[in-house]
Order: structure tokens, then C-alpha cells, then sequence
């Protein structure tokens, strides 16, 4: 049993990113489904307006749950708690360029078919599966239940959930309670892109600075300035909340 990190409202695996390829890179193939989630603050604000029950059991019915981001490393500090950073895109490059092996079944959920391509072009030797569900798959229980299907009806070693929070660690949870599937589902987003090549991770100079955040807003405005302007400095406030009500149970 590993020991669980309380904080903001998870339950945090206090496992590193050695540690953590380690757990994934043992697990047999033909092992029954479970599922990683790498929350960030993007997840860690989403959960405070969720009221979608559903969303919340994703959320923390993973087997394994590690943080993503430096910037509630740095929080966690704040309040005196020592919170390991495995950030997602690290732990899918780990995963594509070191673990999977010739032989392997790798399936993709979500991209299109030239990050598809370009992934399959990173794993010889192995066999790359691509599902793409629709936008909108959260409103959509038809295409929920065919990306679940997918994945049940296509044995995998790894399963890269790459359609963003909530969606992915839903169909992660879903594909859990079918009881059918085997592998690991990785909810990891955008990751692939970066490994891929497809967009342009920040330079490692950046990710010292704990900028990232910053590299990717700039990246990719029209996209993500609410998430980093409007959404993200929300964090503040939640950390002061969550602080208050620490203090005020002891």
C-alpha cells in the first residue's frame, strides 16, 4: 500500500516519477484494467464547481494519482506538506520511449489520425490502435459507450486517454466498472502531442522557473486564456479555503 498525500481534495499517491514508471513498467499486460490520473490545478479547480457525481468518482476512483503540476508542488510546500511532481507529459514520454515494447498493443483515444501516424512512428515494433470519439463525447452517451467498447474489445497494454479532464478519466472509470477490459489507461491530455513533436513543450529552463504554465498560454492563447487567466488563480483561494478548514477540524 502506498501512502496517500491529502491535499485539496485528493488523495495523492506519494510516489516519484522513478517510482511511478516503476509501478507502471511491472504491471503484466493481461492484468485487469486500472487507470492513472495526473491532476493539475485545472483539476483542482474543475472539482470545486463539479456537481456531476460521476466526474468526481473518476476523479478518485484511479489506482494511481499523481500530481502534475510544480504549482501545487510549491502550494503543498506552503502548507507544509511535501508533494511529489510527476508531471504528465514526462510520465507519457516514459511510457512511449521506454516501455513499450515490440510486440506491445498501444491504444489511443482521442487525436486525429496525424497524431496517430505520428505516434505509431515512435513505437516500432509494436501496434498502435486509434479510437477518436466526436466532441462533445461528455454529452454523448452513445460515443461513451463505443470509446468503452473499444478499449474492451481491444486488448491493450497501454491505453493513452487523450481527449482532456473530465472526459477521459470518465471513460477510464467507465471502462473500469465493465470488469472486461485489462491494461493501464493513462489519462494524460495533450501529452502525446508534445512526445509526438506536434506542439513544442517549454524548454527545460522554463519548467525550472515553474513557467510552463506561462509557455503554453502564450503557445496557445485563444485556447487557453481563461484556463490560465480566469480558472487558475482561482487555486489561491481554494488553497486559503482548504487551509481554513484544516485548521478549523484540528
Amino acid at each position: 500500500m502506498m501512502r496517500k498525500i491529502d491535499f485539496l481534495g485528493f488523495a495523492f499517491d506519494d510516489v516519484d516519477a522513478a517510482q511511478t514508471a516503476e509501478l507502471l513498467n511491472s504491471r503484466p499486460a493481461p492484468a485487469p484494467f486500472v487507470y492513472v490520473v495526473t491532476p493539475n490545478v485545472d483539476h483542482v479547480a474543475r472539482l470545486q464547481k463539479v456537481a456531476n457525481a460521476e466526474q468526481m468518482l473518476a476523479l478518485h476512483g484511479a489506482w494511481l494519482t499523481v500530481n502534475d503540476s510544480n504549482i501545487l508542488r510549491l502550494l503543498a510546500k506552503m502548507c507544509g506538506i511535501n508533494l511529489p511532481t510527476v508531471p504528465g507529459s514526462d510520465l507519457t514520454a516514459a511510457v512511449i520511449r521506454t516501455m513499450v515494447k515490440p510486440g506491445d498493443t498501444v491504444t489511443l483515444i482521442g487525436g486525429d489520425a496525424g497524431m496517430a501516424a505520428a505516434l505509431a512512428a515512435t513505437i516500432p515494433g509494436a501496434t498502435l490502435l486509434h479510437h477518436r470519439p466526436p466532441m462533445g463525447v461528455l454529452r454523448n452517451e452513445h460515443a461513451l459507450a463505443a470509446a468503452v467498447a473499444f478499449v474492451v474489445e481491444h486488448p491493450a497494454r497501454f491505453v493513452l486517454l487523450a481527449i482532456g479532464a473530465p472526459q477521459q478519466e470518465v471513460i477510464a472509470r467507465r471502462i473500469l466498472l465493465t470488469g472486461q477490459a485489462s491494461g493501464i489507461g493513462l489519462c494524460i491530455g495533450a501529452s502525446v502531442e508534445f512526445v509526438t513533436g506536434r506542439k513544442a513543450r517549454a524548454p527545460t529552463w522554463v519548467r525550472r522557473l515553474n513557467l510552463e504554465w506561462l509557455h503554453r498560454l502564450l503557445s496557445e492563447p485563444r485556447r487557453l486564456w481563461r484556463r490560465y487567466l480566469i480558472e487558475g488563480p482561482r487555486i489561491f483561494l481554494i488553497v486559503w479555503r482548504w487551509r481554513k478548514s484544516r485548521a478549523n477540524v484540528m
